[in-house]
């Protein structure tokens, strides 16, 4: 089954920026549409980003407002999230998660993607 594995969150002051990445194992990554999710305590998981199997197209959740942006290595397995100018309410473990292979389709609904990372913690300071 696809592994993956997120890095890059940290603390950081309002405006500031951060880039996430996600390490995937196995040899099926080029076949995967790979997302970003958030979790903040008390609130469900909601969508972030998306990108297609060969970074030709990304989608967006509207909060993000051009502040971040969805890439992908598909030569090292990795897909990344540019964190720009970073808000308070972004702090939130910051998932990544690669759609199931049933799903054909940039999908934004957390209940399509079947295998997730363990997340990695994004803080920011006001």
């Amino acid at each position: 089954q696809v592994q993956l594995a997120e890095s890059g969150g940290g603390l950081v002051q309002a405006g500031g920026s951060l880039r996430l990445s996600c390490v995937a194992s196995g040899r099926t990554f080029r076949d995967l549409f790979m997302g970003w999710f958030r979790l903040t305590p008390g609130k469900e998981r909601e969508f972030v980003a998306v990108i297609s199997r060969g970074g030709g197209s990304a989608y967006y959740a509207d909060f993000v407002e051009g502040r971040f942006t969805i890439s992908r290595d598909n030569a090292k397995n990795t897909t990344y999230l540019q964190l720009d100018s970073l808000k308070f309410e972004d702090t939130a473990v910051y998932y990544c998660a690669a759609l199931g292979p049933g799903t054909h389709y940039p999908s934004q609904n957390r209940d399509d993607y079947h295998y997730w990372g363990q997340g990695t913690q994004v803080t920011v300071s006001s």
